[in-house]
């Protein structure tokens, strides 16, 4: 093994003995930890949670890309809606774009760049609690901003009520989920047994309530239902703090129904390098964990929390709402060639048809916003 290959091997074995005490210091006299803590530790730890690595998750080099790193357009896309939300509130007050969990600041750089002609008015917020990521996204986010500031928080809710934008594009779905099965009698908690050399799906007696919206009927014995806490808990600091303005949910993820009957055995993904890790647990803080999101119980959290929908519909509708199809036009006419035209429609095909499990929810807060 060459030196680097073996550096690595040691840092990574070292990480996951890290993870493996985090996680036994969170268990249960059993050794049970429940996916939802699991899913925090292995993600979340600032320690030795996969997004506290010094490396970008994101991108060719990383575990996975994002519909902002497909083409410049989708971010464009975005940034219009941005300003129909801003005109429609008819404000020329401060107006702030928070976007949560913005990885490596692609989507932020985007929107930024699209709105520098017009800047007046407008703040940039990364809304992330680690370091690095923070670092990263701030880094790329400040390239070409124009005039329009960029800063950090680590909650939304940091400073108080604010009127503008909150962008959440694929950060629901990496929010811890729990994951509970229907035995054909009761309901179980699934999680991770912690045993001598490392970790095993196992699962214990419903010990929490289930707050918000009651479990769904279930027939099937074996039946998976994933739903995320914090993700509701996210839309309800939304409705918090969000005073006028409009929050843009985009995400994979369905109704309940949809995901109770068309994927019982549950949505649980893990990724390293583009690929789907078949063993999920094999490698915690290593790989990217995600799960469907729960629109309907999200839907639910939003109404809760005093926020209006303005629109739930796929990505690909959402977009040609938010003006991509002339977006794309335009850029095919200032391509310099017919190579550029070809790479322009075939990254917008990907984005529009690669992307079909993703739903855009359209909240509203304070004034009423157009779709």
């Amino acid at each position: 093994m060459a030196p680097a290959e073996a550096a690595a091997s040691a840092e990574g074995a070292s990480r996951r003995w890290a993870v493996l005490d985090r996680l036994r210091a969170a268990a249960d006299a059993s050794d049970f930890v429940p996916f939802d803590r699991f899913m925090e530790i292995a993600l979340y730890d600032p320690a030795v949670g996969y997004y506290a690595a010094p490396r970008s998750p994101l991108g060719p080099g990383g575990d996975f890309y994002t519909a902002a790193h497909v083409t410049p357009l989708f971010a464009q896309a975005v940034a219009r809606r941005i300003r129909s939300v801003r005109s429609d509130l008819g404000s020329s007050e401060r107006f702030r774009i928070a976007e949560l969990g913005p990885g490596d600041g692609t989507l932020a750089a985007g929107v930024l760049a699209a709105l520098a002609a017009d800047p007046a008015g407008y703040e940039y917020v990364v809304v992330e609690r680690s370091e690095a990521r923070a670092e990263e996204a701030m880094a790329r986010a400040r390239k070409d901003r124009g005039e329009i500031p960029v800063r950090r928080l680590e909650w939304l809710g940091e400073e108080g009520p604010f009127t503008g934008v909150v962008l959440a594009n694929e950060f629901l779905d990496a929010q811890p989920a729990r994951r509970l099965r229907w035995d054909g009698t009761e309901w179980v908690e699934l999680g991770v047994e912690i045993g001598r050399d490392g970790l095993a799906p196992s699962e214990r007696g419903l010990a929490r309530s289930v707050p918000g919206a009651p479990l769904p009927p279930v027939d099937e014995p074996g039946t998976v239902f994933e739903f995320s806490p914090a993700a509701e808990g996210t839309v309800r600091e939304i409705g918090d703090h969000l005073e006028h303005g409009a929050a843009l949910l985009l995400d994979y993820g369905a109704e309940q129904t949809e995901l109770v009957r068309g994927r019982p055995r549950g949505t649980l993904a893990a990724f390293r390098g583009h690929r789907v890790v078949e063993d999920p647990w094999g490698d915690p803080g290593g790989s990217d964990l995600s799960v469907f999101v729960n629109f309907t119980r999200i839907r639910a959290a939003a109404q809760a929390s005093g926020l209006t929908e303005l629109a739930y519909r796929s990505q690909a509708e959402a977009l040609g709402a938010w003006g991509f199809p002339q977006l794309l036009e335009d850029a095919v006419r200032a391509a310099g060639s017919a190579e550029a035209q070809v790479r322009l429609r075939l990254a917008a095909k990907n984005l529009l048809f690669g992307f079909e499990n993703f739903r855009v929810l359209e909240l509203g807060a304070g004034a009423p916003a157009s779709t």
